[in-house]
Formats: structure tokens, C-alpha cells, sequence
């Protein structure tokens, strides 16, 4: 997503275990481990701008993050089937530099469909499910099983660039400056 609105990011994982951090509720749980994992990838660093984040689909006032298997996909999908859902995404981006920090958590709403067992056992069977926070995706075949979105779309895929454009902006960058492939854009 950031190459295609114009940035050349190199992907570092932070190697931060997420089982090891808690909070009171969802939206605070993302902002935590996107600030520990931005955090873990600026200590390597000697400059340059990190971005992290970490998302989570808060149903019922229960955070559900990536599934640990097919069996536990399925009881997402049974769980959401038919019900709204809040995805919050915890930002963190930290110049490298100077430590300095920014952090914000963006919110979409998810309406999930009605699928079948079948259409359900089937899409956990694709495997894409298993990688995604909530079990879903809206951009690949998690799609056909959501109604609607209410909110930044973007911020569903992984990343909320207009939440970023203004955390940047808190670190004094523009999105201009970080347009590596237009070079005459200043």
C-alpha cells in the first residue's frame, strides 16, 4: 500500500512478541504493540523514519487478531457472521534520528455478511484468512462476506494514510518529501 501511494519502504520485522503485552481494551492493545514493534525496529537504526502498526477487529467488546489455525478461523467467522465490528489499527512512526515519536489509532467499522458453513469452511480453507487480523480481508476473497465499511477503507487493508499523512506531519515530514519516485516534487 505505501508503494502505491508513493513511498519506497524497506519491510523490517520487529521480531516483538505480541502474546507478551495486554491492555484495557482493544484500541489501547493496538497502539501498544504498534509502539513496541516501531520501537524494537528504531533501536537497530541509525536514522531514517519507522512506521509500525498492529491491528485488531474489536467484536463485542472482544479484540480477535490473527488466528491460531483453521478450527479457531472458523469460530471468528461463526462469531462475526452477521454482526458490525470495530478494526482499530495502532500507528506508531518514530524518526530514527532523534527518538522523537508520534502514535494514533485509526477506527473503520465492518459489517460482516451472512456466509454459510460451507462458503466459511471453504474461505478458511484458501489459507488467507489465517494471516489477517480478524480473519478477514476486503481486498481479497474475505470480501465477498462483507456488507459494508464505515470508515477509512485503507485502514482495513493495514495502514490508515490519512492518519499517517498526520502523524508525519507531528514529526514535521511532509508526504511530498517522501515521494522517492517524483523526484521533482518537493
Amino acid at each position: 500500500m505505501l508503494r502505491g501511494a508513493g513511498l519506497d519502504p524497506q519491510v523490517i520485522v520487529s521480531g516483538v512478541d505480541e502474546d507478551a503485552f495486554s491492555a484495557d481494551s482493544t484500541a489501547e492493545l493496538v497502539t501498544v504493540l504498534a509502539s513496541a514493534k516501531t520501537s524494537a525496529v528504531a533501536a537497530s537504526l541509525d536514522d531514517g523514519i519507522v512506521i509500525g502498526c498492529d491491528s485488531m477487529l474489536d467484536l463485542d467488546g472482544r479484540g480477535y487478531g490473527k488466528p491460531a489455525g483453521a478450527a479457531e478461523a472458523i469460530e471468528m467467522w461463526r462469531a462475526m457472521s452477521g454482526k458490525a465490528g470495530t478494526l482499530f489499527t495502532g500507528h506508531c512512526v518514530i524518526n530514527a534520528a532523534d527518538g522523537h515519536s508520534v502514535q494514533g489509532v485509526a477506527a473503520t467499522t465492518i459489517r460482516f455478511g451472512t456466509p454459510s458453513d460451507h462458503e466459511i469452511a471453504a474461505y478458511v480453507g484458501t489459507g488467507e484468512p489465517l494471516t489477517m487480523a480478524g480473519a478477514f480481508t476486503i481486498e481479497g476473497l474475505g470480501g465477498w462476506f462483507v456488507e459494508s465499511i464505515d470508515g477509512d477503507h485503507n485502514n482495513v487493508i493495514g495502514i490508515s494514510l490519512p492518519l499517517l499523512r498526520r502523524l508525519l506531519a507531528g514529526l514535521g515530514v511532509t508526504i511530498p518529501a517522501l515521494w522517492s519516485q517524483y523526484s521533482s516534487v518537493e
